[in-house]
């Protein structure tokens, strides 16, 4: 039985919108960061960066959430939510997920988190700085998602669930979301999935979705 521990609209829906799409039997374990669940030590031992997701297969444990990806998607050939092995399609899965996670998602954390980086009197120059980053991934993936459904091919993939994780980051960005029409055209053909709105009532998230 698969078990993820989770947190609501955190990096945790990406793979939450996975096991919905493959209609695996799992757990759902929120972590209620506010209480401190994520420093516990029961937590710590599965997950020793403290952060949101942790994944259990059986006795194993992973966490990185495109690894956790991966990981379901190999293990669930039958969703094709990856392509073959040894395909350009499957490299360009490796690119784009790795853009999105080491470019888009690192520099959100900055622009939600400037506590980390500068000081106080800093945050509002630093977010901006920041935000513009966030602007520049988003453009580049516009324009590649121009006459496409989707990131990868001419098939759903992890990419796309991702991609719609950090389009519903990016709503509190100057410009927002909503202003890249090739991102949010792919993004509500997403949300009309039974596995994203199932995701999304689970773990307690009403429209609009981004």
């Amino acid at each position: 039985m698969y078990k993820l521990y989770y947190s609501q609209g955190l990096a945790s829906i990406v793979p939450h919108f996975v096991l919905q799409e493959i209609g695996a039997e799992f757990d759902l374990v929120e972590i209620d960061r506010s209480k401190g669940e994520h420093q516990t030590p029961e937590y710590l031992a599965l997950n020793p960066n403290g952060r949101i997701p942790t994944f259990k297969d059986g006795d194993k444990v992973l966490f990185e959430t495109a690894a956790i990806c991966l990981h379901l998607a190999d293990h669930h050939p039958e969703a094709k939510l990856i392509p073959l092995l040894g395909t350009y399609e499957r490299s360009e899965v490796y690119q784009w997920i790795t853009f999105l996670t080491n470019s888009l998602q690192v520099d959100f954390w900055q622009f939600y988190r400037p506590e980390f980086y500068v000081t106080a009197e800093h945050y509002a120059d630093y977010k901006t700085v920041m935000a513009g980053h966030v602007v520049r991934h988003l453009e580049v993936l516009d324009v590649h998602l121009k006459g496409r459904d989707f990131m990868v091919g001419n098939q759903l993939t992890i990419v796309d669930f991702y991609l719609l994780m950090l389009g519903r980051w990016s709503r509190h960005i100057t410009p927002p979301t909503r202003s890249f029409p090739h991102i949010t055209r792919v993004l509500e053909s997403l949300c009309n999935r039974t596995s994203v709105i199932r995701t999304f009532d689970r773990e307690g998230i009403s429209l609009p979705y981004f």
